[in-house]
């Protein structure tokens, strides 16, 4: 029984050893996590950037945009216009419609363009 003691006691008396910290284990997946970082960064930084240099270049086409919008509408009236002296039987507007509906310039009255409904079931 002493001897038994004495097992028991060896048993007990055995030094634990800690255990071996792994300091090394998670540097890949933190040196991913900040490279991943870096570059979604660089990514957003350069859409703002890229986002403020289309705002810029669309403010610049405005005014050249209402100008056009402008000398459409005029030309429409202009037109409108034409297309209604050649309709009362002047000569030199109905030669004027002519040539422009032969270049397919002219306009339909507005009363008679197609509704969204009707170009879609054309399609």
């Amino acid at each position: 029984m002493a001897e038994d003691n004495e097992l028991s006691d060896e048993i007990v008396e055995e030094p634990v050893e800690p255990a071996e910290a792994k300091p090394a284990a998670n540097l890949p997946f933190i040196v991913t996590l900040v490279a991943l970082l870096i570059y979604f960064g660089f990514q957003s930084l350069s859409l703002l950037t890229e986002r403020g240099n289309l705002n810029m270049v669309k403010s610049n086409q405005d005014a050249a945009l209402q100008e056009a919008q402008k000398m459409q509408t005029q030309f429409k009236t202009l037109v409108t216009k034409t297309s209604e002296l050649a309709d009362q039987g002047h000569a030199g507007a109905k030669l004027i419609m002519e040539g422009l509906q032969k270049q397919g310039v002219g306009f339909e009255p507005e009363t008679a363009a197609p509704t969204k409904a009707e170009t879609k079931a054309t399609k």
